[in-house]
């Protein structure tokens, strides 16, 4: 399921899966913008069939972050 994600964030940033990890940020993916943030967080939502919270969306700072929000709605990845 992380590759599933990996691919998703990968497809958003433009930029190859194999540079997609837990570690993964705006800090370390130039293309991470914040407007790619938006883009991301609606796919996200409409891939995993989740809704977050403004603070929740704010919270993010790497994909670690992502994964734990979605565990927190109750996906497995």
């Amino acid at each position: 399921m992380s590759k599933r994600l990996y691919e998703l964030i990968a497809k958003v940033m433009n930029v190859p899966p194999s540079d997609i990890s837990d570690d993964s940020s705006p800090e370390s993916i130039e293309s991470w913008t914040s407007f790619k943030g938006y883009v991301l967080l609606y796919e996200l939502e409409n891939e995993f069939k989740v809704k977050f919270t403004i603070n929740e969306a704010m919270d993010v700072k790497k994909v670690s972050d992502i994964k734990r929000h979605l565990s927190n709605h109750g996906i497995t990845l």
